[in-house]
């Protein structure tokens, strides 16, 4: 039996979904612990090429159960568009399951977050998925959750009961208001389709530490993004950090037996926020790719051009050290083949004088990044499978990751297929 949990150690987009994809193999469970439909998982293997926005990448593994767990909140509409395609390529969905607290995320919560994000005084840059909104509604006790779908009559009560609220906000913010037989109606369809999926959560996840399953937690985004450890407030909802898993199920953080942080071999990020290694447009074409390739760097939610920055160690540090990670994967090491020599930022300096913490969102725009330069290995790593035979250049870059963080690299990426990868003893 094991508990592992995969979370970023960078901004986001470090690769998780093919780490996850891989991991799955050996595990009985995949459960989602946060976030929504806000940012993807990219997925490549026998069955096909998938970007997975609410659906944990264990789907994919026969007799691997996948669950949405109580973290998350949840576009009804967006799991259904995902299983429907997913299904589509033959690909069995019936070990999806849903926590019944998990948080129902509804039209209005994406119409409010478009219309903040518009108005330009407070937008910072999200994916107008509505995110932020169902959070806040979880927390002044507003939300519905998926419990209330196998109780419609309560259901409708509780819309009643909220709506003018809601309705309110709409209008002040310009949108159009919505009826409580608007939503209603549309949560009778969610009951009809998603219902028999929905289960109690602590009991589903104890139940099944305790009879000795593989459980793997996958989390969303990445430790800089955390609403309170990363760059506030240009950061996610909630909480993207290994403890939380433990949190959010509801088991002791005691019975987890493995952390494994997913990071890019170099750094990117998404939306607004400081960056301080990021590079100009034309340095980065390199790195981006044109949007053909699966592994090009573009959103798997928004389709977005990433911003890309030389790899960054003091936030893969910071990230070790609150995540606790017990190894480490690096992805798309593929990437750097063809750079005659390759940046890394080892430091930071502020206002002159090097620091050795992580400053503020304020103070990370004014930080100058103190770097090392390494020479390129100039060849390509895709057709590699063992550690021993990467470029000798290619292990310094891995060993100056290690000796930096503290932490072994056990999992290397050399492509975004699922057999592209090294994983080392």
């Amino acid at each position: 039996m094991s508990v592992t949990i995969l979370v970023g150690a960078q901004f986001g987009d470090e690769g998780k979904g093919k780490i996850v994809d891989y991991l799955s193999e050996n595990m009985d469970m995949v459960v989602r612990f946060q976030g929504g439909d806000n940012a993807g998982h990219t997925v490549v293997n026998e069955s096909g090429s998938f970007k997975l926005h609410l659906i944990p990448c264990g789907i994919f593994k026969k007799g691997c159960k996948a669950f949405n767990g109580t973290g998350m909140v949840i576009n009804p509409d967006e799991l259904i568009k995902e299983l429907n395609e997913i299904e589509s390529k033959g690909v069995d969905t019936s070990e999806l399951y849903i926590s019944e607290r998990a948080i129902i995320l509804m039209p209005y919560h994406i119409a409010l977050d478009s219309a903040s994000e518009a108005g330009g005084k407070t937008g910072i840059g999200t994916t107008k998925r509505g995110i932020g909104y169902a959070y806040a509604d979880r927390a002044r006790r507003n939300a519905m959750r998926f419990e209330n779908l196998k109780d419609l009559e309560y259901m409708k009560k509780r819309l009643e009961a909220v709506m003018p609220t809601v309705n309110a906000e709409l209008k002040a913010k310009g949108c159009r208001e919505y009826s409580v037989e608007e939503i209603y109606e549309k949560a009778v369809y969610w009951a009809s389709v998603l219902g028999k999926r929905i289960v109690e959560p602590v009991s589903f996840i104890n139940n099944a530490i305790d009879r000795g399953e593989n459980i793997l937690f996958e989390g969303q985004l990445g430790a800089m993004k955390d609403i309170d450890l990363g760059i506030y407030p240009y950061v996610t909802s909630s909480n993207p950090v290994a403890a939380y898993a433990a949190v959010s199920a509801g088991f002791p953080v005691k019975k987890i037996d493995n952390i494994v942080g997913v990071m890019k071999a170099f750094t990117s990020a998404v939306g607004d926020g400081p960056f301080p290694t990021e590079m100009n447009d034309e340095m980065s074409d390199g790195f981006r790719g044109t949007g053909n390739q699966i592994d090009d760097e573009f959103g798997a939610r928004t389709g977005r051009a990433r911003r890309l920055g030389w790899l960054d160690l003091p936030i893969v540090k910071f990230a070790a050290t609150v995540n606790g990670f017990t190894s480490i994967a690096i992805c798309k090491v593929d990437k750097l083949d063809s750079y005659d020599k390759i940046k890394v930022c080892v430091g930071y300096k502020l206002n002159g004088k090097e620091i050795d913490y992580m400053p503020s969102a304020m103070d990370l725009y004014k930080v100058e990044p103190v770097y090392k330069e390494m020479d390129g290995w100039k060849t390509s790593t895709k057709g590699i499978r063992s550690y021993e035979n990467l470029p000798e250049n290619a292990k310094k870059y891995i060993e100056l990751i290690e000796n930096y963080t503290g932490v072994k690299v056990k999992y290397i990426g050399v492509g975004p297929a699922h057999d592209e990868i090294i994983v080392r003893d």
